[in-house]
């Protein structure tokens, strides 16, 4: 068998909060509860397990998502819908703005916890000719 990532667990403030507002912007199902946690499942079946920190405070993380280019549209479009914040770059000094590294398109927003999530086309480094 392969090395595959099966799960990994999203702290968060609000598990059924954060867990449905990732869902609503990639367009994917929220799971069923699980024991503790609120997953919510990739197409290439990773879950995100999102728990809650039981009021601690939350370390923000990166997770990055790879789409298409018809996923992205349909993800760039809720974001905007929704109003939420993005940016071309992680660290959030280009606001409203998307990139487009390696031939691609790419951006970044946070989820409710400030996590750092990233929708993107390419792969890094797959125009590297």
């Amino acid at each position: 068998m392969s090395v595959q990532l099966n799960h990994t667990i999203v702290a968060a403030r609000d598990k059924e909060t954060s867990a449905k507002f990732l869902a609503a912007m990639l367009g994917v199902p929220v799971g069923a509860r699980f024991g503790p946690f609120i997953p919510v499942e990739m197409s290439n079946g990773v879950t995100l397990d999102f728990i809650d920190t039981g009021g601690e405070s939350v370390t923000a993380q990166h997770y990055a998502f790879l789409v298409s280019e018809n996923e992205f549209d349909a993800i760039f479009g809720r974001i905007r819908e929704a109003g939420v914040a993005y940016y071309a770059d992680p660290h959030h000094g280009q606001p409203e703005q998307i990139n487009h590294r390696d031939g691609g398109r790419g951006v970044y927003f946070d989820d409710p916890n400030g996590h750092n999530l990233e929708i993107l086309t390419r792969p890094y480094g797959s125009d590297s000719a």
